[in-house]
């Protein structure tokens, strides 16, 4: 009893310490001020060659500074109490252990292992604290790196998947769970072609490598490949809306999703019949690629397998089994007869089938949760994201341990990657977008707010490396997708 009454009153003690510790701080930055007597309005009343805004931006940025760094001392300050409180703890519980004393050895081990534990949580206060101060200045200097270009509204749910056509003309897919397709004009934002062949959710949309050929997969156990002719309207001028990738944000609500008053694909034309439509799954397919030279098809599906297809005969090929959970994605080279497969027992696998005789497959563990996606990039590497809330970069020639690692603060949807310039784009599911480069360097982050960008889970990117106007776009959970033009090169050079 008496050392319990003389723990709690060290602990008040330590208590009312911080708190007159914190106090002081408080008057010693108010007399320092009264001193100077320099107030914010004196000191922005004083003659300077910088542009009122600037001036005002600088100040306001060194205010948080000061705060930022005030309140790192604070936390420094109370985890070296912690450190030293727990210290004293220990050594009083070295003489009371089981009667006996513990040897100077294992109090010093046991002491070490707590007090590194928090030097950990140190080290952790400090860089969450600087990356704020870093974040505020980097907001001044990204300014017309990211721009928002144009909106693509007109599904009545969630869009699954976006994705730009690799021939002309150059038109934009989504795949809804309002069980439709649509192809947009990306210039115009109008919506050209409206699929509606499915009677499930569509989960993805795929372009033909050469011809006028779309492939979606559905909640309706199907894949459907379906022709389309369209003929692009002319190009409106577009609007600046030109935005900062900055780390501020304004917080949405749901309600703030675009309303859709009409159906605005119901005066463009409709496809209701596939041309081939791929049949072998006995649950939901997640997923749908064109292997390199588009004669065949791959398919994931919520059935634990994916199926490789001959387009031209939609006959089954070669069934890919090994998976111990449900398919999320699948994913196929662009050059090479290459597939990668994701899936929610933690893993994705790499299938290969460029002998024909022989069907290699490699399984990539690295993940602790849901792989959402895998994706080919330049060389033999592959980029994974999964819910763990991290992406991986891997070598194909070395399995054991990815080459990079990026540490996020919210799941991760279905990826892309630029491959020219090397670019990762990560849709979250708390609405963010952020670009990465593939050694795990952040590069910017998508702008969002109460005018622009997505109100709900973001689930796909997808990116357009040549294209004029727009060269990614994101979709998600609020109905829309989005057109952006990410000035590569001033984002590299800021950088």
């Amino acid at each position: 009893m008496p050392t319990e009454s003389g723990s709690c009153s060290a602990a008040r003690q330590a208590k009312q310490k911080r708190k007159s510790h914190s106090l002081s701080i408080r008057r010693t930055n108010s007399s320092e001020q009264e001193r100077t007597g320099l107030p914010r309005e004196m000191l922005e009343g004083q003659d300077s060659k910088l542009p009122s805004s600037v001036r005002s931006t600088l100040l306001e940025l060194f205010g948080q500074i000061e705060r930022e760094f005030e309140n790192l001392y604070i936390e420094n300050l109370e985890l070296r109490r912690e450190i030293e409180t727990l210290n004293e703890r220990l050594a009083a519980e070295g003489q009371a252990v089981d009667g006996a004393e513990l040897s100077k050895g294992q109090l010093k081990t046991k002491a070490s292992h707590s007090t590194s534990q928090l030097s950990q949580k140190l080290k952790t206060t400090y860089k969450a604290s600087t990356s704020k101060i870093v974040s505020s200045f980097k907001t001044t200097t990204s300014r017309a790196v990211c721009q928002l270009v144009k909106e693509y509204i007109g599904h009545r749910d969630g869009i699954w998947d976006v994705s730009v056509a690799r021939t002309q003309p150059v038109v934009l897919g989504t795949a809804s769970a309002d069980h439709t397709a649509l192809l947009w004009s990306i210039e115009t934002g109008r919506c050209l072609v409206k699929y509606t062949g499915h009677v499930g959710s569509v989960n993805s949309i795929k372009f033909h490598p050469s011809e006028q050929l779309a492939l979606t997969a559905s909640g309706d156990q199907t894949a459907h490949i379906w022709r389309y002719a369209v003929q692009l309207p002319t190009p409106q001028p577009v609007a600046d809306t030109s935005q900062m990738c900055g780390e501020d944000e304004v917080e949405c609500s749901d309600k703030d999703e675009p309303d859709v008053d009409g159906d605005v694909s119901s005066d463009c034309p409709t496809i209701r019949v596939p041309l081939t439509s791929l049949k072998s799954h006995q649950g939901v397919v997640i997923a749908a690629d064109w292997l390199v030279g588009g004669k065949q098809a791959v398919t994931a599906s919520w059935d634990r397998t994916a199926n490789l297809y001959d387009v031209e005969t939609s006959e089954l090929v070669h069934s890919l089994t090994g998976h111990d959970q449900e398919l999320t994605h699948c994913c196929t080279h662009p050059t090479q007869r290459l597939v990668v497969t994701s899936s929610r027992d933690t893993t994705f696998r790499l299938w290969d089938f460029r002998d024909p005789s022989i069907h290699s497959v490699n399984v990539f563990q690295g993940h602790t949760d849901t792989v959402t996606s895998a994706v080919f990039t330049v060389g033999d590497n592959v980029v994974s994201g999964s819910d763990d809330r991290t992406v991986k970069v891997w070598d194909l020639k070395n399995m054991r341990s990815p080459i990079a690692t990026i540490r996020t603060d919210s799941a991760i949807n279905r990826i892309n990657v630029c491959v020219g310039q090397k670019i990762i784009a990560l849709p979250h599911d708390n609405r963010q977008v952020r670009l990465f480069d593939m050694s795990g360097v952040r590069l910017a982050r998508l702008p969002r707010s109460s005018r622009q960008g997505h109100r709900r889970m973001v689930c796909c990117s997808a990116w357009s490396e040549d294209h004029p106007v727009c060269n990614l776009f994101t979709c998600g959970f609020d109905r829309q997708a989005i057109g952006w033009n990410i000035n590569i090169p001033a984002l590299l050079q800021e950088k």
